[in-house]
């Protein structure tokens, strides 16, 4: 589903105009990210978690060659 759909499915669920249903997406997407970006966890219950987690770095290959 893209960005566009997801409006189309908002602004009919909710009887909103596609502008205003754009509009709560774009505030919705926008606070997840702010709080991700201090470290927050989001939760949306029945939906799922969203959390910035560290991660050991990890060698890669390049195809065809071994790993150093």
């Amino acid at each position: 589903m893209t960005k566009a759909e997801l409006i189309d499915k908002i602004a009919s669920g909710a009887g909103l105009t596609k502008a205003d249903a754009g509009k709560a997406l774009d505030a919705t997407l926008d606070a997840i990210r702010v709080a991700l970006k201090k470290g927050q966890k989001v939760t949306l219950v029945g939906f799922g978690t969203f959390l910035v987690a560290k991660r050991k770095a990890r060698k890669a290959a390049i195809r065809g060659q071994a790993l150093r």
